[in-house]
Order: C-alpha cells, then sequence, then structure tokens
C-alpha cells in the first residue's frame, strides 16, 4: 500500500505517531458498538479504523480525496465501495445510510454548515451521525492544515441548526496521556519562543505547512525518545467521556 507519511495523516506505522494513532482509534471502536446497516465513512483516509467497522455492519462504503489510498483499500477490502472524490457535496442518493462516521474532517472543509446537510441529506431517518474533530481548547499552535476548529458549544450550536437531536462528548485520556500531552505542549511552547514575530498566525497556511510538517515531525520524534508514555500509550488510555470541554477531541453524536 501507498503509505502517505504526514504529521496530518498518522500513520499507524511510525512509532513516533503511536501517542495520536490510538487517539484516533477511539471513535472507531466506540462506533462499532452504535453502528448497523448500511455504513458511509467520510474522510476515510487509509483505512485506520475499516476492521473495527466492518464486522459491525451489513454494508460499507468509504468516501476520500485521495485516489491512491481508495484504489489501494477497494484491493484490501472487497466488501467494501470505496468512492475518490472532493466534498461536499456528497456523491450518493438521499437517505442512502443507516449511519455515518467522519472523524477529523470537518476541520478541514471550508463550508462546514454545508457538509453537515450534506451528511443529513444521505442520511436515512432515524440514522446516526457520528464526527470528531480536535477541541480547540487543546490545540498547541495553529494548525495550518484546519480551515478552523471548534470549542465544545460551538460545535453543538452549529450541528443543531442541522441536527436537532445532537450532543457533544469527548476524547479524553488517562494520566499517561495527559502527562504526554503535558510534555508536548511544554515543547510546543519552547520552539514557538523563536516565533517572536507571531508568524504562525501571520503567514498565509499554505506556506506555514512547510515549517510546520518539518517541526511537528522532529518534535514528535523527540518526544518518542525522551518520554516513556509515547511508547506506553495504548488505545485503552483513552476514553469517551462527558466532560467535552476539557477533552482533547469533541465527539459529536447526532440522530436525523
Amino acid at each position: 500500500m501507498n503509505k502517505i507519511y504526514t504529521t496530518e495523516i498518522t500513520s499507524a506505522d511510525l512509532s513516533s505517531d503511536n501517542p495520536l494513532h490510538q487517539r484516533l482509534l477511539v471513535p472507531y471502536r466506540e462506533a462499532a458498538t452504535r453502528i448497523r446497516g448500511s455504513l458511509l465513512e467520510v474522510g476515510c483516509g487509509e483505512g485506520r479504523g475499516i476492521d473495527l467497522l466492518l464486522p459491525a455492519v451489513n454494508a460499507y462504503t468509504a468516501i476520500d480525496k485521495i485516489q491512491s489510498a481508495i484504489d489501494d483499500l477497494q484491493n484490501r477490502y472487497p466488501r467494501g465501495k470505496f468512492v475518490a472524490a472532493h466534498l461536499p457535496p456528497l456523491p450518493f442518493a438521499d437517505a442512502s445510510f443507516d449511519a455515518i462516521v467522519t472523524f477529523q474532517v470537518i476541520e478541514h472543509i471550508e463550508e462546514d454548515k454545508f457538509f453537515l446537510h450534506e451528511l443529513h441529506r444521505v442520511l436515512r431517518p432515524g440514522g446516526v451521525l457520528m464526527l470528531t474533530t480536535p477541541n480547540r481548547r487543546q490545540s498547541l499552535s495553529r494548525n495550518p492544515w484546519h480551515v478552523r476548529e471548534y470549542e465544545a458549544q460551538e460545535l453543538l450550536k452549529l450541528a443543531k441548526t442541522v441536527f436537532p437531536q445532537a450532543e457533544v462528548k469527548g476524547i479524553s485520556g488517562s494520566d499517561r496521556v495527559m502527562a504526554y500531552h503535558e510534555e508536548n505542549r511544554k515543547s510546543v511552547q519552547r520552539i514557538m519562543r523563536w516565533d517572536f514575530l507571531d508568524l504562525q498566525y501571520r503567514l498565509p497556511a499554505a506556506i506555514l505547512k512547510i515549517p510546520y510538517e518539518w517541526l511537528n515531525r522532529w518534535n514528535r520524534n523527540k518526544l518518542y525518545r525522551v518520554t516513556s508514555a509515547a511508547r506506553q500509550i495504548t488505545l485503552d488510555d483513552y476514553f469517551v467521556s462527558d466532560d467535552a470541554s476539557s477533552a482533547l477531541d469533541l465527539f459529536l453524536v447526532a440522530t436525523r
């Protein structure tokens, strides 16, 4: 499979990505207990959670913009249907799916409300949407790959303009996770001291992506070398909590 090695598309094959990879698996584990029937995954990437989702549904469809990843996934999972397309809109008929998952995607979408409308449109009545996105309160620096980030009440307010039945929970971590997060915060702050012109907020995103990618990878590799938590963190160190405001990621559950 053609691997996509960036710090934004976290890899299961890079040891220094382990803490974030495990964190991103949590919503898949949670979704597998809630889904049924036909499922759509919007933004499947390299297929991080497909092995958790497939046993829980009768039909699995996924969409992502990266053609090479879609082609590889179709070969690996012939039972599923994989579509390459930019979004929104979604290239599916109204009321096509019993459930939708879209994890760490909405922060990349310029037209976020239209995106939610499209998710609502292709979801069947009574169907469930599960969506995650970073909690802006826990962000350590500007991420140039993100159009925007949300706090819990902002995401809930937006979602309720489209899905009246919605709640926002959080993806939280154990003491070991939070110790790693704090070390990461301190390390990023040391790097940011050199940004005395505040360029991370002044540069266009397209230019900032280059130093961001290099420094982010360097920082993750360093933390992996110097902190035992980076190697020891497992999926069980993360959990879904009711305290969305202080969580690492926001976890939206909405019903059509």
